[in-house]
């Protein structure tokens, strides 16, 4: 595999749900040897990394987020060895593996936890937080507000209670013992050292506590998290850490370290972070057939250091998250979005992204447009390149986590036992209808349009690399931007109403060049003249102009 420490930049990364995705042994359930065995797939619709949802041993009460052991693999997807083989064979094909790792707390049924709570003289109480009064951190939000009442939850055992930002059988790991701090970097050694290219890091901004602060952010997390980038500059040169902090984006500017009045020292911190309150500003264009929302989160989105990236995307594994909305707008993305009463959840909607469009291809070719044209590198989200529907009577988020629907036959080519989650099988999203073998053999199909956008993005290095400036419009129907670096720009433009628009930009700086449509959807375009150039829009029309 070529050698590239900015590989990231430029990348397309595919996120997959182990248990729903291939079942290699008939037990209804997703596994390593199934997922190796689609790389094929993942190749052919050009993926560059794949990012594996949680995969340790765990009890399984929030998915995998409750670690028990992070040095083995949950028995449903296999051993570490099916992990290391699937490394290799993704080397092999040029795309490299990134996997969920979780930092802040463990399961309670890590032997860790169980040692601790026997005794406060326990050598291993020191490794969580423990306080004879649930009255400390008493300004840190409770994020669970829909089962949890309070962080601490008491022992009575000890008689004493425990800190958990997140489920009560999650507690947290105490970073303020140094024993926990050099552990949990010998566990992403542990794991580098089996060939993987990194990790997303969930929940980091709660890996400290101090009394009188809301106990996100602090300077401890910080200085931590760089002393995990030292290790990985130093000896895993080519590896990233991508941040999971669901935060403003000057909140999280930090995350990626450097000097944040001069982007062009090197980040020290996160290689890439998630930009959160750009998607569900995308869904309300969509629904609106107004840009402002996008333009003003962009235009107040900081610079970050040269080195670092975000990461975009539509939809994933969780509920289409409103916490980064004003009130007023999750009141009306839940009008526009969730009119039944099983589609919200939490502070979102638990829906696949065609559900949420109506399955109107205009409308999911359209936002996967501006997925892969807005600064970031784009995420995928398995079975949305072929149109995956939900089941919303599934338990918590289950529903837009079902299996992968590979063929019109019975299992849906996924297991040929009884799968863990109900396929869908309705009129329109069943998978007799929706399947990759049948969008394979389509050229026209929503699986084929997504490997043209993965393959012109990644021979268009200018959406990977450049700036972005938005075009000021007077239609707000309209959302265009300017991609650009020294050598290379693209206009990206996108009608986000059914009715057709016409545009007129100024492009005078590009006097005397010809608009060349990457995506073909343009055979001819006229040359672009000091006056200002037209552009005639159809209905959830896009375009990616190369004008340089």
């Amino acid at each position: 595999m070529k050698t590239d420490s900015l590989w990231y930049k430029n990348a397309i990364f595919y996120e997959v749900h182990l248990r729903s995705f291939c079942d290699s042994n008939g037990d209804g359930k997703g596994d390593l040897p199934g997922l190796t065995s689609k790389l094929d797939y993942l190749q052919e619709l050009g993926v560059d990394c794949l990012w594996l949802l949680p995969m340790f041993p765990s009890p399984l009460k929030d998915d995998g987020y409750d670690i028990a052991d992070y040095h083995h693999i949950h028995p449903d997807y296999g051993t570490v060895e099916d992990f290391e083989r699937l490394v290799s064979e993704a080397h092999a094909r040029g795309m490299r593996v990134i996997a969920d790792l979780v930092l802040n707390h463990t399961s309670d049924l890590h032997p860790w936890f169980v040692e601790s709570r026997k005794s406060k003289d326990s050598p291993y109480r020191d490794y969580y937080v423990w306080s004879d009064s649930d009255r400390k951190y008493k300004e840190a939000r409770i994020i669970f507000l829909d089962t949890e009442s309070s962080n601490w939850t008491l022992d009575p055992a000890t008689n004493q209670y425990y800190w958990h930002r997140f489920y009560s059988s999650q507690p947290d790991l105490n970073y303020d013992n140094p024993v926990v701090a050099d552990t949990m970097i010998d566990v992403l050694r542990f794991w580098m050292d089996k060939g993987i290219d990194g990790f997303r890091a969930d929940a980091v901004p709660y890996l400290f506590e101090r009394e009188g602060t809301n106990c996100e952010n602090l300077p401890e997390t910080h200085d931590y998290l760089k002393r995990v980038r030292r290790v990985l500059n130093e000896e895993y040169p080519e590896a990233i850490l991508l941040g999971e902090a669901n935060q403003w984006p000057w909140d999280l500017r930090p995350y990626f370290g450097g000097d944040e009045a001069d982007p062009t020292v090197p980040g020290n911190e996160f290689h890439m972070a998630f930009h959160f309150p750009v998607m569900p500003r995308i869904f309300k264009a969509l629904a609106l057939g107004d840009a402002t929302d996008v333009i003003d989160i962009m235009h107040k989105t900081p610079a970050i250091p040269h080195n670092s990236q975000w990461c975009v995307f539509l939809r994933n594994h969780d509920e289409l998250t409103l916490e980064m909305v004003t009130p007023e707008d999750r009141e009306l993305m839940w009008k526009l979005y969730a009119p039944h009463p099983r589609m919200p959840l939490n502070l979102g909607i638990r829906r696949r992204l065609a559900p949420l469009l109506d399955n109107d291809r205009r409308k999911i070719e359209l936002a996967n447009s501006i997925l892969f044209t807005l600064p970031g590198a784009p995420i995928i989200y398995y079975g949305d390149e072929i149109g995956m529907g939900d089941n919303i009577f599934l338990f918590d988020r289950n529903g837009v986590r079902t299996p992968m629907q590979w063929t019109a036959e019975p299992g849906a080519g996924f297991s040929t036992a009884e799968p863990w989650a109900s396929l869908i099988d309705d009129a329109e999203y069943g998978y007799q209808k929706i399947n990759v073998a049948a969008q394979q053999n389509d050229p026209a199909s929503l699986f084929n349009t997504m490997k043209h956008f993965v393959s012109v993005r990644k021979a268009t290095p200018v959406l990977g690399w450049g700036a972005c400036d938005f075009m000021p419009l007077t239609n707000k129907a309209v959302l265009a931007y300017l991609r650009h670096t020294e050598r290379e720009a693209v206009l990206a433009v996108h009608n986000l109403t059914g009715r057709p628009q016409t545009v007129q930009f100024d492009l005078s700086e590009f006097a005397g060049r010809v608009p060349v449509d990457l995506l073909g959807r343009r055979d001819s375009l006229p040359e672009i003249s000091t006056v200002p150039y037209g552009i005639n829009l159809e209905p959830f029309d896009y375009l990616w102009l190369k004008v340089s």
